[in-house]
């Protein structure tokens, strides 16, 4: 088990006390916290997974730097996919798989037709923290093969009377070109008076044109939506009443709203001759491409209800996702019934609505209290379609999800907690109904007999933890995850005669399992971790460029690899040098015969990665340099033109506090590196519209303040 804030795990401290001054014993109860996604109210050195934490000073740290929770966890994490800075996060794994975004618990994933737009759904501005859950495990249902990326909330006020904070911050290019200059304001105000408590805030950001490090306007991805030459707005609430002194209940609601301007067009570029694709001046056709999600949660807490920790939950989620339109008319949705063939334009909306609700209780077993059971349940109900909004035409046809789990959980602790025995087992019964439909005239306007498929899957997990000395601890785990592929890939490209969804085999679900040995010591300066992990499926989840639109392909997928992190404390008062590597290695069986043959490609797996980072926090001032080394790869049965060369990134921060607030100053890309990104490398070889460079050198200045 691993569990360290960021600045231990890469060595940022975002706060104002003197790191000299921490002594080994908060180190250790730094490394006790709860993790709320576990679903459990033991300490995370308690449990047989793999978790980092990033507190709110590093996440606003990062997020100062680069300006996303997701380019917070890419970042910070090695095992975490280089971002491809565009609104869509296709591609972007966590080893070498999907993770599940969560917001307080609530899934922000589609995985019915994954539009890939879940790591913008709310401003980092009103997260406290984010708990990163390693590997395939079923904790917080489906989504979860990769891992669980879940953003915890601003909590509630502490004190009675009125407190807040404010931030106001200006982002410019390297040149400061006009166009390029952005900006972001926000607010959070909390009110706390006896019992009650209400906790409001907004935030509103414009961002303006890329540029990369020769200077060049960056390509605008018209259709997947882009962040440059975007405005968003995000709005917080959250309202809590104390019931007694263990009971709590509370409401939150959280809405934000990402659109592009369209003020661009596409500039086609080079592959051949490494030219980027660029933007000019222009009105693309169509809707700019937007990003919408609504969360509600009603919880019920209770810390000492019949000597146990309860835990309830009530959720809605809603999200519209649209599309922009491609400058090309695309293929996929020409049909000569409506307009000649080539001229047809369209463009697509994902929408999804969910329901659900999550009850836990967890307490030590009476007369054996070194045993400690966890019986929970979970229910989620999920709708979505895909529209093509300018004709009105189903894309994806409604799909209805609905899924239902008990799960139970069990920890032994013996030899007086030195050692710890826990496992557990979730069943998940699930439906996916979808109605009778007809697919578009490019796969030949064929009717599909609609149906529900149900599928029942008992998924466990298991392991053990050992410490012998406080500090020093080794654990082997092993859990299952479970998600079910992008049925609306599969749903909307049928191109047979007489298919009916009850026997159509491809919407059987993912099932991927997480084995991992590892080992962490936190000893004085030395903070270090190491972890080994493996996993499979058998029949996972590929996507395969067709067309010029990814669709699914089930096959096996096997994938390993090393992941270590070191922070030492040096003897400078407040300087911590810090490093970390991961290596995976994924393959995939391509010829069906059940064993796997050849790499999985960029599109599905991430490079290897080596971090480096020093950080300073002393007394008034903090500051922190991070390098992030991308290392090249081939991949084998792949297209060589899809081989990834590498690049590394350098940022650079400081902070000094003041009575009048916190003065920071950000640099993303200190050397101005001229680079294409990863995904853009090992993609699309034939596509020079999407040949997209990284961003070059960024400036940040922005000034918080907290009363």
């Amino acid at each position: 088990m691993r569990c360290k804030y960021s600045y231990l795990l890469a060595g940022a401290a975002w706060v104002a006390a003197p790191a000299a001054q921490a002594t080994e014993a908060e180190a250790f109860a730094a490394d006790a916290i709860v993790v709320s996604a576990a679903r459990s109210a033991l300490p995370s050195n308690a449990l047989p997974l793999t978790i980092d934490v990033i507190d709110m000073e590093s996440l606003a740290q990062q997020a100062a730097i680069s300006g996303s929770v997701v380019d917070a966890v890419a970042t910070l994490i090695p095992s975490f996919s280089p971002t491809r800075q565009k609104l869509s996060g296709s591609g972007e794994t966590l080893r070498g798989r999907s993770p599940l975004f969560a917001i307080n618990g609530i899934p922000q994933s589609t995985p019915l037709r994954d539009g890939s737009r879940d790591g913008f759904t709310i401003d980092p501005f009103f997260v406290e923290r984010v708990e990163v859950i390693f590997g395939s495990n079923a904790l917080q249902g489906i989504g979860g093969t990769g891992g669980i990326v879940n953003q915890v909330t601003v909590g509630a006020p502490k004190t009675d009377g009125v407190s807040g904070r404010f931030l106001a911050q200006g982002t410019a290019d390297d040149g400061f070109s006009s166009d390029g200059l952005g900006g972001k304001t926000a607010g959070l105000v909390g009110y706390r008076s006896g019992r009650f408590d209400a906790t409001v805030g907004a935030a509103y950001e414009k961002r303006g044109a890329f540029y990369d490090g020769e200077g060049r306007r960056i390509g605008v991805d018209s259709t997947q939506g882009e962040t440059q030459d975007s405005q968003s707005w995000s709005l917080f609430g959250r309202f809590g009443y104390q019931l007694d002194d263990t009971a709590r209940l509370d409401l939150i609601a959280n809405r934000f709203e990402l659109e592009g301007d369209g003020d661009y067009i596409i500039v086609e570029g080079n592959r051949l001759t490494g030219l980027p694709a660029s933007a000019t001046k222009g009105n693309p056709p169509g809707q700019p491409a937007t990003n919408r999600t609504e969360s509600l949660s009603l919880s019920l807490t209770d810390t000492d209800l019949a000597g146990g920790d309860f835990v309830s939950q009530l959720f809605f989620n809603r999200s519209r996702d649209t599309f922009g339109g491609d400058p090309t008319p695309i293929a996929t949705f020409q049909d000569p019934a409506i307009a000649p063939v080539g001229t047809l334009f369209d463009q697509s909306q994902n929408r999804s609505r969910k329901l659900g609700g999550k009850f836990t209780y967890e307490r030590a077993v009476p007369g054996f209290e070194a045993l400690t059971a966890t019986v929970g349940f979970d229910a989620l109900f999920d709708k979505t379609e895909q529209r093509l909004i300018a004709t009105g035409r189903t894309w994806v046809p409604p799909t209805d999800f609905r899924s239902l789990a008990p799960f139970t959980q069990l920890n032994l602790a013996l030899f007086d907690e030195t050692l710890r025995l826990a496992g557990g087992l979730r069943h998940e019964m699930a439906r996916i109904k979808v109605e009778d439909y007809t697919t578009l005239a490019a796969y030949g306007s064929r009717f599909v007999e609609g149906g529900a498929p149900k599928f029942s899957d008992t998924l466990f997990n298991g392991g053990v933890i050992v410490e012998p000395v406080e500090g020093i601890r080794a654990y082997v785990s092993y859990a299952e995850g479970y998600t079910v592929p992008d049925v609306g890939r599969i749903t909307r490209a049928v191109s047979a005669e007489g298919v009916r969804i009850d026997d159509f085999l491809d919407i059987s679900p993912i099932v991927s399992n997480n084995r991992e040995v590892g080992f962490e010591i936190a000893k004085g300066p030395l903070d270090a971790s190491v972890s080994y992990f493996w996993s499979t499926s058998k029949k996972g989840q590929l996507l395969t460029l067709v067309g010029g639109v990814y669709e699914v392909q089930r096959q096996r997928v096997e994938i390993e690899g090393l992941e270590l992190n070191v922070a030492v404390r040096t003897p400078v008062p407040g300087l911590t040098l810090s490093t970390g590597y991961a290596h995976i290695v994924g393959r995939t069986d391509s010829d069906g015969d059940g064993e796997v043959d050849i790499d999985l490609d960029g599109a599905n797996i991430s490079p290897d990665r080596l971090n480096l980072a020093a950080a300073y926090a002393y007394g008034p001032v903090t500051a922190r340099v991070q390098t992030q080394v991308y290392l090249s790869r081939t991949f084998e049965g792949s297209d060589p033109r899809n081989d990834f060369g590498g690049y590394t990134l350098t940022d650079a921060t400081v902070r000094y506090v003041t009575r009048f607030g916190g003065i920071s100053l950000s640099v993303q890309n200190l050397f101005d590196k001229h680079y294409i990104t990863y995904n853009s490398q090992v993609q699309r070889p034939d596509d020079n519209f999407r040949f997209y460079a990284g961003r070059g050198r960024v400036w940040t200045l922005g000034w918080d303040y907290q009363f």
